[in-house]
C-alpha cells in the first residue's frame, strides 16, 4: 500500500530574540510554506514565540550517541558528487530530564555531506555530552520572516493558555479512571 501521508517537517521555535531555536515537534504538509502555516497553528500557543523554522524530515540526519558509538568509523569524510561544501546546522539534545526534551540548535559547520557534517559537529561540539545529534543543510530550512511576526505571532497574545486540568473532559476522564471498570 502506498504511503498517503504528506511529507513530514520538523518544527523549530525561538521563544525570544537571541535564544537558540529548538525542536518542538513535527507537522505534515504538501510544501514548506504550508508546513510553516501548520506549525504556527499547532505550536504558537504562547506570545513569546518570535521565530519558526521548518525542515523536511528527510533532510535531517539524526543519530543517537549510542548509534554513533556503534559506528565503526563515524569520522569518515563523505563527499557528494559535486565536491562542494555547504553550511549545515547542528542540533543536540543534551539532557534526558523530562523538562528538557528539546533538540536545540548548537551551531553550524561547513561540510560536503550530512555524514561529513556530523563528523565535523562531533569534532567541534563533541565536548558536551549529547544524547541526540541532528544535522541538516542550512538551505533546507524555511524560516518565518520579520515581516511575518505581526500576522503569525500577534494573535497568540489574545489566546489564554490553559492547563489540562482546566478542561472539563480531562477531569471527567480522570474521575472515570479513578472509579475503574
Amino acid at each position: 500500500m502506498a504511503d498517503t501521508q504528506w511529507p513530514r517537517f520538523e518544527v523549530f521555535s525561538q521563544d525570544e530574540k537571541g535564544a537558540p531555536h529548538r525542536n518542538v515537534g513535527s507537522v505534515h504538509a504538501v510544501d514548506p510554506e504550508m508546513a510553516l502555516q501548520n506549525a504556527r497553528d499547532v505550536f504558537v500557543r504562547r506570545p513569546q514565540t518570535t521565530s519558526l523554522w521548518v525542515v523536511p524530515a528527510e533532510k535531517i540526519l539524526a543519530k543517537s550517541q549510542q548509534e554513533i558509538s556503534e559506528d565503526l568509523d563515524p569520522k569518515i569524510l563523505v563527499e557528494d558528487e559535486t565536491g562542494k561544501s555547504e553550511l549545515y546546522l547542528v542540533f543536540q539534545k543534551v539532557s534526558q530530564r523530562p523538562s528538557m526534551t528539546f533538540v536545540v540548535l548548537t551551531g553550524q559547520v561547513e561540510a560536503f555531506s550530512a555524514a561529513d557534517a556530523l563528523s565535523r559537529a562531533l569534532d567541534q561540539y563533541g565536548e558536551t555530552e549529547s544524547y541526540i545529534w541532528w544535522v541538516c543543510p542550512e538551505e533546507a530550512v524555511v524560516r518565518s520572516s520579520n515581516e511575518d511576526i505581526e500576522s503569525m505571532f500577534t494573535q497568540a497574545h489574545s489566546k489564554k493558555y490553559r492547563m489540562p486540568q482546566e478542561y472539563r473532559l480531562t477531569l471527567e476522564m480522570m474521575e472515570l479512571k479513578r472509579r475503574g471498570p
